[in-house]
């Protein structure tokens, strides 16, 4: 009994120390995991910043929050301009259904405080009717809806050469792609942001045409683009309905004034 009782107690030890050393083991992978998991969204747009320039448009940063302060007024021609306007020109697209709305283009005063480094929301909010995002020229983005649960479908024929309109109190904006930044920056280029601070590409990636079917329930996916070449969560602009932006928001959207 006596000589089998040391050989139990330094088999029990050695057993204590190979639980605790695993123990320890595990715990470090598992914070790995987190971490890189972490990083994996730990997005910030800031660099995305010097890419906005536009008639009326500013912007300052305030913590984790850029706040974009836009006249909403378009830097190329349009029909919707006043006549007097040197950027007044008639109408010269493809669209033979094209006819004025009785709206002209009007200096706004709008402001978006959008966030530094999007994150996905817990829980969705529908886009407003109005605007829910800014383009790189301080144009703002409208929604893939004409008015309450109305679609696009007759309002597209007053959309300009460039694809936008104003609204009835003068607000000009895009619904559909911008072709204006398009044709000056290409169908991949970073275009603007949405109110919860996620981009808004053009409608090519990787030499292939994204559709709709592409991306998920809020237009978007998660790749690499040319400002992010380890992968960010973004939007595009596709030509199918609904053109911008899905079933709401994919991350929290700042304040929007006007």
């Amino acid at each position: 009994m006596n000589r089998l009782f040391p050989t139990f107690l330094l088999t029990t030890v050695v057993s204590l120390l190979f639980v605790f050393c695993s123990s320890d083991d595990d715990s470090s992978v598992t914070e790995k995991e987190e971490e890189e998991t972490s990083e994996t969204t730990d997005y910030d747009i800031s660099s995305l910043l010097s890419k906005f320039e536009g008639t009326g448009l500013s912007y300052a940063v305030n913590g984790t929050t850029v706040v974009f302060s836009t006249q909403d007024l378009p830097n190329h021609t349009s029909p919707y301009w006043p006549s007097t306007n040197s950027l007044n020109e008639a109408y010269n697209g493809t669209n033979s259904d094209f006819h004025l709305n009785p709206n002209r283009i009007l200096a706004q005063d709008i402001t978006l405080s959008i966030p530094l480094k999007p994150a996905m929301a817990a829980n969705h909010q529908a886009t407003p009717l109005g605007a829910m995002g800014i383009s790189r020229n301080g144009v703002v983005f409208f929604n893939q809806y004409a008015g309450p649960n109305q679609p696009l479908t007759n309002e597209i024929d007053s959309f300009d050469q460039w694809l936008g309109h104003p609204a009835a109190q003068g607000n000009y904006h895009y619904h559909i792609e911008p072709t204006f930044l398009t044709q000056q920056f290409g169908d991949a280029a970073f275009l603007g942001l949405l109110a919860d601070g996620f981009p808004v590409y053009g409608s090519l990636e990787n030499g292939e045409i994204i559709t709709s079917s592409d991306l998920d329930n809020y237009h978007g996916h998660t790749s690499v683009t040319e400002d992010f070449p380890e992968g960010i969560y973004h939007y595009h602009i596709t030509s199918d309905d609904p053109y911008l932006n899905g079933n709401g928001f994919y991350g929290t959207p700042g304040n929007i004034s006007n």
